[in-house]
């Protein structure tokens, strides 16, 4: 499933790509896509097709169509501090996504299948956490996941804002995905070839809309061969956060608070200076003129003296500019976290500052 957009050279041209075509229609949506670089949930060996709108699978791990998780994001309609149930959370690049908008009061779980994939979408977790430079712009909901096969949750689980089911729904099992709902909250699932949104309007009340035609692996349906009894998946939860945890998110923002109001003051009000448009030459082409006479054909070249010299002008002129502009172009500034300057500069101990900077190492 995919190819509706063309490939990206990077992350950030298959966002261009995906906003272009109206897959990523809103700006927390591409915020959050921009945050992490969708190849670093590949293998190193499948890299090179990271920003291609295709789904990828190898094993048990599997990634949809870069179009098909825009198209979730949006139907999601996520805010902050909503929950969030993922059924087949894979590698957890979807499930981070949603996590950078849930923001610290929201819920974040995911129920994969195969354990093996949940042991990979942790070791992901953890090098966004510790190594990407879009951490700190955001406060993030850390997803939790569980094993267990997602049509065997516990009856007395908690219902969620908003569920993503990332395999095919037969219709047998509409109404048990329903469930798993609050009253306004939105479900988003592939029912019968469509990637479908429903919205629950009511105790028993329903919105349905289908929003595009998809091709998804069919849900594993429960294997109770071995023990003949079904295996509960209890779902992580809702944890309470601790008075140091709510104390490091409320120091975090109003030291992100300060560096926008020192932005703002230094930029005048936001507003920064207008690009510089590099200047387009017209360059000067000698006419070719071609002259029918009888069944012979005479070919001439008529051309001004000064343009010999105009073009030579214009061709060191352009070379001036390029030199003075490529030393910029080769070597951009690298960003700066200006968050983590603050915090080093803080009259603290060491170990309250790596504290409030999650122990990143950068």
């Amino acid at each position: 499933m995919g190819g509706a957009v063309s490939a990206g050279e990077d992350n950030d041209e298959l966002i261009d790509n995906l906003k272009e075509a109206q897959y990523i229609r809103t700006e927390l949506v591409e915020q959050a896509f921009r945050a992490i670089d969708r190849a670093d949930y590949y293998l190193e060996e499948f890299k090179d097709n990271a920003y291609k709108d295709l789904a990828w699978k190898h094993g048990n791990i599997h990634l949809s169509a870069p179009c098909i998780y825009s198209e979730v994001m949006e139907a999601l309609d996520l805010h902050p501090g909503l929950s969030f149930l993922n059924l087949g959370s894979g590698t957890g690049y979807l499930s981070s996504m949603v996590g950078l908008i849930l923001g610290p009061f929201g819920v974040n779980h995911g129920v994969e299948l195969h354990s093996d994939v949940i042991e990979y979408a942790k070791q992901k977790l953890d090098f966004f956490i510790k190594t990407s430079d879009s951490f700190d712009k955001f406060e993030f909901c850390e997803p939790s996941f569980v094993t267990g096969n997602c049509l065997e949750i516990s009856p007395d689980c908690t219902q969620y804002d908003r569920v993503y089911c990332g395999a095919g729904v037969q219709k047998e099992h509409e109404d048990y995905m329903k469930n798993l709902l609050k009253v306004g909250g939105i479900l988003v699932m592939p029912l019968e070839e469509k990637l479908t949104k429903i919205t629950r309007t009511g105790p028993s009340a329903w919105e349905t809309k289908k929003i595009l035609a998809v091709s998804f692996a069919p849900l594993i349906q429960p294997n109770h061969a071995d023990s003949g009894k079904s295996r509960l998946v209890h779902l992580p939860p809702v944890a309470v956060r601790s008075l140091q945890d709510l104390a490091r998110i409320a120091i975090r923002g109003t030291i992100k608070k300060i560096i926008h109001q020192e932005t703002m003051s230094k930029n005048g009000n936001g507003l920064k200076n207008p690009p510089r448009f590099k200047r387009r030459r017209v360059r000067r082409r000698r006419m070719e003129t071609i002259v029918f006479l009888d069944k012979e054909v005479f070919a001439s070249r008529i051309s001004n003296p000064s343009d010999d010299n105009n073009n030579s002008e214009d061709i060191e002129e352009e070379r001036r500019e390029e030199a003075e502009t490529k030393p910029s172009e080769l070597k951009p500034d690298p960003p700066v976290n200006f968050l983590r300057e603050k915090v080093l500069r803080l009259p603290l101990p060491d170990p309250l500052k790596y504290y409030l900077l999650y122990y990143r190492e950068k």
